[in-house]
Order: C-alpha cells, then structure tokens, then sequence
C-alpha cells in the first residue's frame, strides 16, 4: 500500500486549496488576538460565534501583510472612530493560503469601513433601546442647567491637549467671568475608558454638591478609539447622573452612546467651555438688563415724585391760608358760642342767687322781729327752754326797735 509523508500530504492539500478556491472572498466575521511585530505584519484569528449561546462555531487564522496593514489600518480608524482590535465586527477582502508547516490561514487584501460602521450603529442602537425600556434614557438631558455653572468637574486625561484648552479658555474668557474648575483624571482611550471614567463619576458623586456640571472631553491626536463610549454601563451611568453632563469627545462623525444621553453634546473641549461661557454671559447681561431697568425705573419714580414734590409746594400757601381761614372762622364761631354758653350760664346763676337771696331774706331774723316776735338771748346765745335758765341769768331781750335786758328772780 502506497504512503504519504505529513509533508506530502499537506502540499497536496495546499495545491488542491489554490485549484478549488483560487479567487478572493468577501467574508464577514470577528476580529480576535490582534497583533503585529517588529516587521509591521499583523497577526490575528477570525471567528464566528453562535447568536444563540455565544459559543464559537467557526475560526480561522489571519494575517495582513506590512505593506497592507499600514494602509489598511489608518484608513478603517479614520472612517469609523474605531481602533482595529480584538472583539469588532469586520468585513474584509481575503484569499484562501495553506502552508505545510503553518497550516490554513487568511490574508486579508482589503476591509469595508461600512459595514463595521453599521455593526456599530446597531449595537449602539441596542444600548440606546434598553436604556429607553428602562427608562432612563432621556433623565440627564431633562436636568435643568444651573444659571451660573462655575463650579465645573472636568473628567479628562492631565495630559490631553483637549483638556489645556478648554482650562485656557475657561481662564481668558472675554466677560472676565470666574471658573473653577477640577480635574478627575480618567483613561479617554483604550480599553479601560469604560472603567476609568465610571470611577472618575463616581469620585464625583461623592463630593456632588461642590459642582454644578460635569464635563466629559478628550482632544488632540486621531478620532480613532471611540468604542469605550460606546457601552452600556457607562451610558446608564451618565443618563442617571445627578449633574448635567456635557461631552466633547472631539470627533466629527455619528454621536457616541455616551453623547446620545448627555445633558449636552459638543464637538470639542473648547466648545465645551464656550457653552459654559456663553451661559454665565447670558445671565450676567440679563442681570444688567434687570439692573438698568431697575436704575431707569428708579429715576422715572424720583422724577415723578420730584414734579409730586414741587405741586405740593405750589399748592402749599394756598392751603395753609384756607386752613388759616377755617380755623378763625371756627374760632369766631367758637367765641360766640363760649360767649353765649357764660352769658347763659351767668343769667341762670344770677336767678338761682335772687332765689337764694330771697329765701335768706325771708328766713331773717329782722323780719320776723317786724313782726312783733322777740329773741331772748343768754350770753349771746337765744333762749329755747325756760327750765333751762337759773337765778341771776341775765338775758337780753331783742326786739324790732331796742333791746331790753332782764335778771331772773
């Protein structure tokens, strides 16, 4: 019986390989163990993993060569905002290769951005879905912005070009309006983003009533490494937020998950603090209004008052001479009513003393005197009870005419 050697059978596999798959395939598949080395050539696997449980059902070897990879690289990030690493959806361009020694294997010719755009967008979509079932989709955006943001916690990189600007700008603003502002140092790329700002919010919510806004900004450098805003935990992190989040991841294409449920999405850093500028500008000139409207309306009431001032003035001798007027007359009135009231009262008192007088004259002892009586008096006093007189009492008798004087015997 006939043998082969492994060798053998393996250049057999390889030539009936290029016979049968001689062409080159469009294949859609997941990027896993993404590397290059020092010559430039990217190493890499392709699976296929089952919707249902996850599981892998199909993998293959890959490699792009160095001639390819660095053209191949640059333009797939620059046309989704995406690094080319392990765990993204691709579509790409490749040929069927079988080595003796290495085996099968993939290399890839050329990618389509599109598609993994579109990967993107449906996850992004999916996130976007569940947050709306939960219902927090929308709860940052509807946190009313303060009036004065000044007190700003900035969730950055120090090292971030993106992060220098947007203090510079905050620190120059043309109305010489104050900012404080502190950095929380985070991760803006990588595959720790997720993680790195989680922890950066959560050192903020700590201490949440020192600020007033967040503000979430990378800058500088490519547009590529966006996935990490791209995930769920972060974006329901921020929807929930108790402080309006602005964002300015500083790139030009579709917005992130995480810009989706922010309060407030702009393209840079230093657009970032121009809004917040803008804001404070807009209430430090509506409190100019205020205060010019409340000086205007200031003086237009002392003018009034001033013209009130200067009637009463005018008008001042004229009433005073009326009240003058009123007041004598009313006095004259009063005179002769106070004349009349003593000249009655002087007439009722002149009658009441006639009265008397005449009761006084009558009751006078001289009257009676006149008449024929008598008054006998001891020591001066008149004599009532004859058992009170006693032997050698001397009396006087009075009568109309003289007196006569006696001695009791």
């Amino acid at each position: 019986m006939d043998s082969l050697s492994l060798l053998e059978l393996n250049a057999l596999v390889r030539r009936s390989l290029e016979q049968c798959l001689p062409d080159e395939y469009w294949i859609q598949a997941e990027l896993s163990d993404v590397r290059s080395n020092t010559t430039g050539h990217c190493y890499l696997e392709f699976i296929q993993k089952d919707p249902r449980n996850n599981s892998l059902v199909a993998k293959a070897r890959g490699m792009i060569w160095n001639n390819i990879y660095r053209l191949l690289k640059p333009y797939f990030e620059e046309a989704t905002g995406q690094l080319f690493v392990s765990g993204i959806k691709v579509l790409v361009k490749v040929t069927v290769q079988f080595h003796e020694l290495y085996g099968y294997s993939l290399t890839v010719l050329d990618i389509d951005p599109t598609y993994t755009l579109g990967d993107m967008a449906r996850r992004r979509r999916e996130i976007l879905l569940q947050l709306e079932e939960e219902g927090v989709l929308t709860l940052n955006k509807e946190l009313e912005m303060p009036l004065l943001p000044q007190r700003i916690a900035v969730v950055s990189s120090a090292t971030a070009a993106g992060y220098g600007d947007f203090c510079h700008q905050l620190k120059h603003n043309p109305g010489g309006f104050f900012f404080y502002t502190e950095l929380f140092p985070a991760l803006m790329q990588g595959n720790q983003v997720e993680e790195s700002v989680l922890d950066a919010l959560d050192r903020i919510n700590a201490r949440i009533d020192d600020f007033d806004v967040v503000v979430i900004i990378r800058g500088g450098g490519a547009t590529s490494d966006l996935s990490g805003f791209d995930t769920y935990l972060l974006a329901a992190a921020c929807a929930q937020f108790p402080l309006p989040i602005i964002t300015g991841i500083g790139h030009e294409r579709d917005d992130t998950v995480l810009d989706s449920v922010a309060h407030t999405r702009v393209k840079t850093p230093t657009a970032a603090a121009e809004l917040l500028i803008h804001q404070v500008t807009e209430v430090a000139e509506h409190l100019e209004d205020l205060s010019a409207r409340i000086q205007q309306g200031a003086y237009a009431l002392l003018e009034q008052e001033q013209r009130r001032l200067v009637a009463i003035q005018t008008r001042i001798p004229v009433l005073v001479h009326r009240k003058l007027s009123e007041v004598r007359f009313s006095l004259l009135t009063v005179r002769k009513d106070l004349t009349q009231a003593t000249l009655t009262l002087l007439s009722r008192h002149r009658h009441r003393l006639e009265l008397l007088q005449q009761r006084i004259m009558d009751a006078s002892p001289d009257k009676l005197l006149k008449r024929g009586y008598s008054i006998t008096l001891k020591d001066g006093k008149a004599v009532t009870d004859a058992s009170l007189l006693k032997t050698g009492d001397e009396l006087v008798t009075r009568l109309s005419k003289g007196e006569v004087h006696s001695l009791v015997k």
